[in-house]
């Protein structure tokens, strides 16, 4: 029989960036906002209307499995990315 307990559970964020200053007037990003939903549609959803906000540089929607017997919680699976967004590597 399966619980809730033991299902993996999928989260899926927005997340914003905005433009830092650097020393060297370089410019680089940094983390604004995340957002947690229920759907990767309402994640994609957010995504747009951040980054469409002003002195948003750009957004991303993703989503994550955790694993409820371990806790790990699996690599980001890009859903959409808008805008000046850290490079995968990065990210």
């Amino acid at each position: 029989m399966t619980t809730d307990d033991t299902a993996d559970k999928t989260h899926y964020i927005c997340q914003t960036y905005v433009e830092t200053a650097a020393k060297g007037g370089q410019t680089g990003l940094k983390i604004d906002k995340q957002f947690q939903y229920t759907s990767a549609a309402d994640a994609e959803n957010r995504a747009e209307r951040e980054a469409a906000r002003e002195g948003c540089a750009g957004a991303d929607a993703y989503m994550l499995t955790e694993d409820a017997g371990s806790g790990e919680v699996s690599p980001p699976t890009f859903l959409l990315r808008i805008g000046n967004v850290p490079d995968l590597d990065d990210a």
